[in-house]
């Protein structure tokens, strides 16, 4: 086994303490000021108060937008669960023609700028489906943030299927199981954590996307991601804006953090 000096060990730790700081410094400091009863952000805080926490709960603009933001979440994972699920199964269980392109073409959203799938969907919404009369409304929003949601879903279930042993399912199929009562007993039950792992981590994406929205959002609507950038120019906002920023930040986490136990009882068992 490879040892390290003490003094390596202390550099390294020093060095990872750095870039931990840098990284999550700003974020606390934007969750410390929605605390700060101040009207503009300012450091170090002279007098903590909860006003605009409950200025941000009585603003039906902000609660709109996270009902928005948690209804495009959930339709977006849901539609990322089925897909992203049957996918890894084609892929991991099945040979067929063209199995690496199919392959490649489901992780390549994630990979793209959100950008370039918010144009390309923009382009496909106002200049192939409002022509012959087909509006997709709140509904395109939803498919936008699936289109990389699904990569999540994907992603997990695949390597959990990896590491099933498909001997499993064929001495169901040998014992007179059909396929739906296989999949129902065998095959889900073996992949449902890494299931659930992958829809904690596109709803999380999801929630807190905002290229995507700018360019598939009806008008009208706003995530609160939206909101924030509407926001960003009003000086009187900005600790409305701390306030949502760390809701953001929160329900980001959660999932996350779900996810990645989720991810460690698996390689547990």
């Amino acid at each position: 086994m490879f040892h390290l000096s003490r003094t390596t060990k202390w550099a390294l730790g020093l060095v990872a303490a750095a870039i931990l700081t840098l990284m999550y410094a700003p974020l606390l400091l934007v969750m410390a000021n929605s605390f700060n009863d101040a009207q503009i952000s300012s450091w170090p805080i002279e007098s903590f108060s909860l006003r605009w926490w409950e200025r941000a709960i009585e603003s039906q603009a902000i609660l709109d937008a996270l009902w928005v933001s948690v209804l495009t979440a959930l339709g977006a994972t849901a539609i990322a669960l089925v897909l992203g699920s049957l996918a890894a199964l084609a892929l991991q269980r099945y040979s067929f023609f063209g199995k690496n392109a199919v392959n490649l073409l489901i992780i390549l959203p994630i990979a793209l700028p959100g950008i370039v799938t918010g144009v390309a969907l923009n382009n496909t919404y106002k200049n192939i489906l409002e022509p012959i009369g087909i509006h997709v409304g709140f509904f395109g929003l939803i498919v936008g943030h699936a289109t990389f949601c699904v990569v999540m879903v994907f992603n997990n279930v695949q390597a959990r299927l990896g590491r099933m042993n498909p001997r499993l399912e064929e001495a169901s199929n040998d014992m007179g199981a059909g396929l739906w009562t296989t999949f129902r007993r065998v095959t889900f039950p073996g992949f449902r954590t890494a299931f659930a792992a992958g829809g904690l981590l596109a709803f999380a994406l999801s929630f807190d996307e905002i290229v995507v929205s700018i360019f598939t959002a009806p008008p009208g609507v706003e995530t609160l991601p939206l909101w924030m950038l509407n926001n960003m120019a009003r000086p009187n906002q900005q600790s409305l804006l701390n306030v949502v920023a760390t809701v953001i930040i929160i329900v980001s986490m959660v999932p996350v953090y779900l996810s990645q136990r989720l991810s460690r009882d698996v390689s547990a068992n």
